[in-house]
């Protein structure tokens, strides 16, 4: 600002300088050329005519030489002295020419001067114009002077008008971020002022309510997480414990003590099963979950799955079809896609009734394998949260599990660029699916 104003008051000063000598300029223009037509017109000269008052006795003067510097006539204040000496009058050009002079008889200060060659009664002589440059001075200076005074008084209002908008612009911020301080994951419902203007710091202040809602919502499902996985491990653990105590209290026989041990071990495997599941879900959730991509023919795939299950479908009276076309060739780690495959093999067992059912099918750019059955199907309001993690239906509750097999289906899913999705047949049952990238050929 301080910059800005000095270039003002500087242009402004050279503006004004330059037309007060443009117009001073223009003034001794006109004025030698009155000048010039009186002396070719008069015989008496400048003293004896009355057209000298056209010319201002105190600020400007008039004046004729000779080539040789001799004063033929001249206005009174000059007192008969030459303006021009001898040498200036021998270097003038063909024109008028323009002079600056100090200490002139009867002048104040600088004068600035004219001289213009006239031709009259068969001689040549030199008219001399003249005007001080004492009121351009003043002029100057009361500019000088008010711009000294004026600037350093807008530049400080200018700073005061700049500094009052700044600390208003951004009092906003300062009230975000008082209450960001305040902001802690036990208060995680908090959300930071936004501004009434809508500007840059209002959309900031919503950009930042929609990430504390986010971490709100992140922090929520890790503390569901957490407190789901504590359910779950504390039921095999207190059913392991307490299977360890009966044998230990209660066992009267051999068999007795082996019928417990097998129990425990079963709890065991519940444990190492819910610990692996759990560590699926940890690693995609930091984007660890590793994946070995390779063309996978579909029908090998569900095949491969299907025959796990030949023994349980037989023991349960079930049937299990797998129907596959050919050419359907996935793009896909085998390991991860038999894990959620058999999880929804498993849930059809579990949860479903009548007959299995794994295919496939495929669209222009992915590859859908379903897991088909003709029990119940799944609760209507159940099918929205099917894959969240420790959701169980109601009735599912009593028959095992540990809510987590869909969820990492879905994981499993998302980890290959695809999606899970569930939904109820017509003709009764459920249909669970995972849609991965189709291989190029």
């Amino acid at each position: 600002m301080a910059v800005l104003v000095a270039g003002l008051g500087l242009f402004l000063y050279l503006q004004l300088a330059n037309r007060l000598d443009e117009s001073i300029d223009n003034g001794l223009r006109s004025r030698a050329g009155e000048v010039s037509a009186l002396v070719r017109a008069s015989e008496t000269g400048l003293s004896g005519s009355e057209e000298v008052s056209l010319i201002e006795s105190e600020e400007s003067f008039a004046q004729v030489l000779t080539p040789g510097g001799k004063v033929v006539d001249s206005t009174p204040q000059l007192q008969g002295q030459a303006v021009l000496g001898a040498a200036d009058l021998r270097e003038l050009p063909p024109g008028p020419a323009f002079f600056e002079r100090d200490g002139l008889p009867g002048v104040e200060g600088q004068a600035r001067l004219l001289a213009a060659p006239v031709d009259a009664h068969g001689r040549r002589l030199i008219a001399v114009v003249g005007s001080s440059l004492d009121d351009r001075q003043e002029a100057l200076t009361g500019l000088a002077a008010l711009l000294a005074i004026g600037g350093p008084v807008a530049l400080l209002l200018a700073s005061l008008a700049g500094y009052g908008a700044a600390t208003g612009a951004l009092r906003p911020v300062e009230a975000m971020r008082r209450r960001a301080a305040k902001i802690s994951a036990r208060e995680p419902d908090e959300r930071l002022p936004v501004p009434a203007a809508r500007d840059e710091l209002s959309r900031l202040g919503k950009t930042l309510n929609q990430m504390l809602r986010r971490l709100e919502a992140a922090i929520e499902r890790e503390r569901r997480f957490v407190d789901d996985a504590s359910h779950e491990l504390r039921t095999p653990l207190t059913l392991h414990k307490t299977e360890l105590e009966l044998a230990l209290r209660h066992a009267a026989d051999e068999r007795e003590l082996r019928a417990a041990i097998a129990s425990a071990i079963e709890e065991i495997d519940r444990l190492i099963q819910l610990a692996e599941d759990l560590l699926v879900v940890a690693r995609s959730e930091k984007g660890e979950l590793a994946l070995i991509l390779g063309r996978l023919p579909a029908a090998e795939l569900l095949s491969t799955v299907g025959e796990r299950f030949r023994a349980r479908a037989g023991q349960a009276n079930r049937r299990l079809r797998i129907e596959v076309g050919e050419g359907v060739v996935v793009e896909g780690d085998r390991l991860r896609l038999e894990q959620a495959l058999t999880s929804m093999v498993d849930n059809a067992f579990r949860y479903g009734e009548g007959e299995v059912r794994l295919w496939a099918s495929r669209g222009p750019e992915r590859v859908a394998l379903h897991v088909s059955d003709r029990g119940p199907g799944f609760p209507d309001e159940f099918i929205a949260r099917a894959f969240e993690r420790f959701s169980r239906a109601d009735g599912a509750r009593t028959r095992g599990g540990n809510g987590l097999g869909l969820a990492i289906v879905e994981t499993i899913a998302e980890a290959h660029g695809g999606r899970a999705a569930a939904k109820n047949r017509r003709e009764g049952g459920a249909d669970v699916w995972i849609e991965v990238p189709a291989a190029q050929r």
